[in-house]
């Protein structure tokens, strides 16, 4: 839902920075992989030790190259399918680091197996909604849904979450709660979104399969045809095509 009404706002901001890459020489690729590099550092360099608030702090700094890239590529008139693959590929990294960092925290110093748990379901569960999509779309559905919980209200949650709770070491009483609200949030949210994802692409695959029975039952029939159906070279026509 948010990368439907935010997208667009922040294309708007970053196209300035984005067009100052560009003059300098930058490539989207290389934008991409920096950003992906640095929110992987930010996660597993301060996560897994507590320090929430200073590694929302560097993952936030780094995560909106998943707009600047694309905002180049669309300056420069690149767009291609090795940059969507490339782009989508590393959101999965990405978002494997983060949770991946939550879980390591829980499994170690945080001291709470439910909630490592949950972490590593957030993290599951993320990638198979991504993969329903676009498996969906591979077979030729259009798997028109927006889901309750996609990927950027994950990271929002979570990060905003993450970097109030970490608050708590600047002596914010009570405040570290959140963090644990938000994991079982978006561990509920992608769930029902993966429901929804699954359930469109059924919907889906029936339409499609009966419009293809459909234009199947009105196709002309070989060999039902007027007389000349009848003559000897038709005949073997017939049975070369069946």
């Amino acid at each position: 839902m948010l990368n439907k009404y935010a997208r667009a706002f922040f294309t708007r901001v970053l196209t300035p920075f984005a067009a100052f890459l560009i003059r300098r020489g930058v490539s989207p690729d290389t934008v991409t992989l920096i950003g992906t590099a640095g929110v992987v550092a930010g996660a597993l360099a301060f996560f897994p030790r507590g320090e929430f608030f200073w590694g929302t702090i560097v993952i936030t700094l780094f995560v909106f190259s998943d707009l600047v890239d694309g905002n180049m590529a669309r300056q420069l008139g690149r767009s291609s399918r090795w940059g969507a693959f490339l782009d989508s590929t590393l959101d999965r990294v990405a978002d494997s680091a983060v949770f991946g960092g939550f879980a390591l925290w829980y499994a170690g110093t945080g001291d709470d197996n439910v909630l490592c748990a949950v972490s590593i379901f957030c993290l599951a569960s993320g990638q198979v909604v991504s993969y329903t999509k676009a498996r969906g779309e591979s077979i030729g559905l259009p798997v028109a849904v927006n889901g309750l919980v996609e990927r950027a209200e994950r990271l929002v949650i979570s990060l905003v979450a993450a970097g109030l709770a970490g608050l708590h070491t600047f002596g914010v009483p009570g405040i570290d709660v959140l963090l644990p609200i938000a994991l079982w949030v978006v561990a509920v949210g992608s769930m029902v979104t993966l429901i929804q994802r699954v359930v469109t692409v059924r919907r889906e695959s029936a339409e499609a399969e009966a419009a293809d029975a459909a234009d199947a039952a009105q196709a002309p029939q070989g060999g039902q045809g007027g007389p000349q159906d009848s003559s000897p070279g038709h005949s073997q026509s017939s049975e070369a095509a069946k």
